[in-house]
């Protein structure tokens, strides 16, 4: 047998193109790009963005929407606005002429009680009148935040935290909350002068203020 015989094990032609111990066209080896990545001097197919591998950049997430964080978490909401700028106090000479206006719309029927004391007929009209005047106010003030003399003063009574009027039952608490006026002689009907918000102590445990509506 000659050297560089076919048979002979030994003197195989080596192929220039594939070096010793190189694995087959296709398998990845050592050092080789794995699935998907393009090799040394390969190009990606045309349209079909490269695909990143451990340890590249990350992409950028989506854009900040309005209203959300701008870092990391969960989306917040979009600050809610209140029920408008809140209109100025009522000063205490407001408050006091639009409760003094009340009290004249109440003389009328007490007048008709005190005159009617010998005539009964007339004392109990003037007595439902008294009790159906008291009740439409304080459903009227209820409702709409305001009296006969509250609307004659431009005045309004409002919830402190909504700007809302208060409710019947609410007006109702507060009317019997002024007791804590008149049990320190008189004070809380004064208190609204100097307080910053112009509150009396029935307003404060009723968490109400009076405001101008014009």
């Amino acid at each position: 047998m000659s050297f560089g015989s076919p048979n002979s094990p030994y003197g195989q032609p080596q192929d220039p193109q594939q070096g010793y111990g190189q694995q087959e066209y296709g398998q990845p080896g050592y050092g080789q790009p794995g699935y998907g990545q393009p090799g040394y001097g390969q190009q990606a197919p045309q349209g079909v963005p490269p695909q990143q591998g451990y340890g590249y950049p990350q992409q950028p997430g989506y854009p900040q929407q309005p209203g959300y964080p701008q870092q990391g978490g969960y989306p917040g909401y979009p600050q809610q606005s209140g029920y408008g700028a809140q209109p100025p106090y009522a000063n205490w000479g407001q408050r006091f002429l639009g409760t003094l206006v009340d009290m004249l719309v109440f003389l009328v029927p007490y007048i008709l009680v005190i005159v009617g004391k010998d005539t009964p007929a007339l004392a109990g009209v003037g007595a439902l009148a008294l009790i159906g005047l008291a009740i439409w106010q304080l459903i009227r003030e209820g409702r709409t935040g305001q009296t006969i003399g509250k609307k004659a003063l431009g005045i309004r009574l409002v919830k402190e935290d909504t700007g809302q009027p208060l409710g019947v039952g609410m007006a109702f608490v507060r009317r019997l909350a002024h007791f804590l006026d008149s049990i320190a002689c008189y004070l809380g009907w004064l208190w609204p002068a100097w307080d910053s918000k112009r509150q009396t102590f029935a307003d404060k445990v009723c968490g109400s203020i009076v405001v101008r509506s014009h």
